[in-house]
């Protein structure tokens, strides 16, 4: 018994260390030498602030700017500090009723568009902070976009085509827009244009 629980005692101890602290440090060392920017939060600047994460999705309200997916993590949305999805089944009465609710109030919000409503703006990821949305929920948007910023659409749909990142290596993935990046890449048109 006794020198069962020594064996016990050392083995929590040793799983405490190479477990607890050298794995965690060699993880964070390797991030830090492979992934820098990514390491620390891939954080955007503009004229030396902080703009924005590249990786954190957040909260668009203004008409003039596009707005990401719908989120379930936090009590309010957005928190980083509380991810996660809505984990609601398919078949849900409650994830039902969301769903339709976002439908209706994207399309009182963006009355001009013609396009098909793109499922990624009524329905929340998994993490409930994804900064990415399909291209095709950005066009969806740019009719409203473009009348809030009294620009052509066609100046609004440029700014969406040249910010679409393509699948990761080529394979993995789909096609995808950073939101802050546009928003960012449309103030900067807007600015060079006058506005």
């Amino acid at each position: 018994m006794i020198r069962q629980l020594g064996v016990s005692v050392r083995l929590t101890i040793v799983s405490v260390i190479v477990l607890g602290l050298i794995y965690p440090l060699a993880m964070t060392g390797l991030a830090q030498l492979l992934f820098p920017w990514q390491a620390n939060g891939a954080l955007v600047t503009q004229g030396g602030r902080v703009v924005g994460s590249a990786i954190i999705g957040e909260r668009w309200t203004q008409a003039r700017y596009f707005h990401g997916r719908p989120s379930a993590a936090g009590k309010d949305g957005y928190d980083p500090t509380s991810t996660g999805g809505t984990n609601l089944a398919p078949s849900s009465k409650k994830l039902l009723d969301a769903t339709r609710a976002a439908i209706v109030a994207l399309r009182n919000e963006n009355p001009d568009a013609t396009l098909p409503v793109p499922m990624d703006l009524v329905t929340s990821s998994a993490s409930g902070i994804d900064p990415e949305i399909s291209p095709e929920a950005a066009y969806y948007q740019a009719p409203r976009v473009a009348k809030a910023r009294g620009l052509a659409l066609a100046s609004v749909n440029g700014v969406i085509a040249r910010t679409i990142e393509g699948r990761t290596f080529g394979i993995l993935g789909e096609p995808r827009v950073n939101v802050l990046r546009l928003n960012l890449a449309l103030d900067a048109s807007s600015a060079s244009a006058g506005r």
